[in-house]
């Protein structure tokens, strides 16, 4: 799996969810895989990657060795997806701690505006091949 690009995400958050759906419609080359961070696999990516457990709220992007979370996980993965989304990779310029300010706000958020599931979600046999997961 080295080199492979890896998002991290928490499994029992409807926004999160979301936008692993959205990712895997236009990641048409289905260069990117997935697992939860509530999994062994995602926890032992992260261990593997020397980051201690960043809880749920924290979006997780590895890329060539490299660990990414929040506003420049998700950026990176703009540049994955087809159409113009790799154009957003453009915000990057902004600076870290205004993206993060407003990462944070959504991710403090996101169960009371979206809600929550109670285990996380399963892939259809047609994307299981793009997830990672063990159990929890």
């Amino acid at each position: 799996m080295p080199g492979q690009p890896v998002i991290l995400f928490d499994g029992v958050c409807n926004f999160c969810n979301g936008i692993v759906n959205f990712v895997i419609k236009r990641d048409k080359s289905a260069a990117l895989k997935f697992s939860t961070l509530q999994s062994r696999t995602g926890q032992n990516l992260l261990k593997a990657n020397n980051f201690r457990d960043p809880g749920l709220s924290t979006f997780v992007f590895i890329e060539k060795g490299e660990l990414y979370t929040r506003s420049t996980a998700a950026l990176k993965v703009c540049k994955y997806l087809e159409g113009l989304w790799p154009l957003m990779y453009g915000f990057i310029i902004v600076p870290e701690f205004i993206r993060d300010g407003i990462y944070n706000w959504i991710a403090k958020n996101r169960y009371h505006w979206f809600g929550k599931k109670e285990v996380c979600m399963v892939p259809t046999p047609e994307l299981q091949s793009r997830f990672l997961n063990d159990t929890v």
